[in-house]
């Protein structure tokens, strides 16, 4: 069951980007739960290229309390900022990129590839599929979060 405060909130986020070019998903723990996984979520997650998270500062501004920047850690390259939106923190990442084991950077995922539709309180929301977040927590080496999503999936396969 999701909050009626992130719900709130994702209303907003879907009312203003709804007639925008920007290519967006929401991901991270409100997109697994939009896919029926039992999960406390902590925040909004709004994964897009760099040009779209250059656009939602700019859409959300009133909004800011971190301007989209490039970050550079040692598993994850992005442009991140952050809102916070009727009490709720929404990170915006902009073409991320993981390092792989070999050491070398994956190129920006493309949304296309692993977009998926949910349906909920009339809106048509964009998220990643869960196969797909399950790849990215592996390559991050997030196992906990890896492990509940390939226990997901498996249920989800066999039910």
């Amino acid at each position: 069951m999701i909050k009626t405060q992130y719900l709130s909130t994702l209303r907003l986020i879907h009312d203003r980007l709804a007639n925008t070019p920007v290519n967006w998903v929401i991901t991270g723990s409100l997109g697994m739960a939009l896919q029926g996984m039992d999960i406390k979520i902590h925040d909004i997650d709004i994964q897009t290229d760099q040009d779209g998270a250059c656009k939602l500062e700019r859409l959300f501004s009133e909004f800011v309390i971190r301007p989209v920047q490039y970050i550079q850690s040692e598993h994850i390259h992005s442009h991140l900022g952050l809102l916070k939106i009727e009490g709720i923190k929404v990170e915006i990442m902009g073409d991320i990129q993981k390092r792989l084991q070999d050491h070398t950077w994956e190129e920006p995922v493309r949304l296309e590839d692993h977009k998926h539709w949910v349906e909920i309180d009339s809106m048509r929301i964009p998220v990643l599929s869960l196969e797909y977040e399950y790849q990215a927590y592996l390559k991050l080496g997030r196992t906990k979060k890896a492990e509940m999503l390939r226990q997901w999936l498996a249920r989800s396969d066999n039910g």
